[in-house]
């Protein structure tokens, strides 16, 4: 028999191969057709060139790459990967950010980085939900992971309570590089990127502290 495990996440078929997660028809669904700027990740009038806001005051990161806005079905499982206890989910999500790294294939980085957790709220979650995305994506890529590689060294309010630029404001000091990143190109994994205010300071952090560039990997882009 088969178990839920065997199961698609969405549509709950049986899968072809079970470590999937999320059947052929449904990734075709999740997978964006909307044109996005190859910089910040917003929709625009070209995949190829940067949009008007990136060349009017680009972000600090050179390339995003997202799966798609966050929207249901997509942000159904986002939330049961961060807020209901499902770290399972996180090979099926990475699988996905796999595929669309491979529809439009980035700089190979040296390095991915997790964007960090506060310890308390690591704690109470159980897990920091870019970590469990960024394990598969090292051994599907090939390329280096190191879990500690930056602190989160003070607690901050949560980023999605507040304005732009108060998030802004909550984000100073508060993360702390701990490896060496001279001459590294850098992808930073996240979940979800709404303003950009968390991976702008540690892709700053990064810049400042020799890293070649920095590129940005997450599920979801949205405002």
């Amino acid at each position: 028999m088969l178990t839920a495990h065997g199961l698609c996440w969405l549509c709950k078929m049986p899968l072809a191969l079970a470590h999937w997660g999320i059947c052929s028809r449904c990734t075709r669904a999740l997978r964006t057709d909307v044109m996005r700027c190859p910089q910040c990740g917003l929709p625009a009038g070209s995949d190829t060139f940067p949009c008007g806001r990136c060349l009017q005051k680009a972000p600090p990161w050179y390339r995003l790459v997202t799966v798609n806005d966050y929207a249901a079905p997509l942000s159904t499982l986002v939330q049961n990967l961060k807020f209901s206890g499902k770290p399972e989910l996180a090979l099926a999500l990475s699988r996905l950010l796999l595929l669309r790294l491979k529809q439009t294939p980035p700089r190979r980085p040296d390095r991915l980085i997790a964007v960090p957790l506060w310890q308390r709220r690591h704690w109470r979650r159980g897990y920091n939900q870019a970590d469990v995305l960024c394990r598969p994506l090292a051994r599907w890529l090939g390329v280096r992971y190191q879990p500690e590689a930056m602190r989160r060294i003070r607690p901050t309010a949560t980023q999605h309570q507040l304005s732009a630029r108060r998030r802004k404001q909550n984000l100073k000091n508060a993360f702390r590089l701990e490896i060496a990143v001279t001459g590294l190109h850098i992808a930073l994994v996240d979940d979800v990127v709404t303003t950009g205010s968390t991976v702008a300071e540690l892709s700053r952090l990064l810049l400042q502290n020799g890293a070649a560039s920095v590129q940005v990997w997450c599920l979801c882009r949205t405002l």
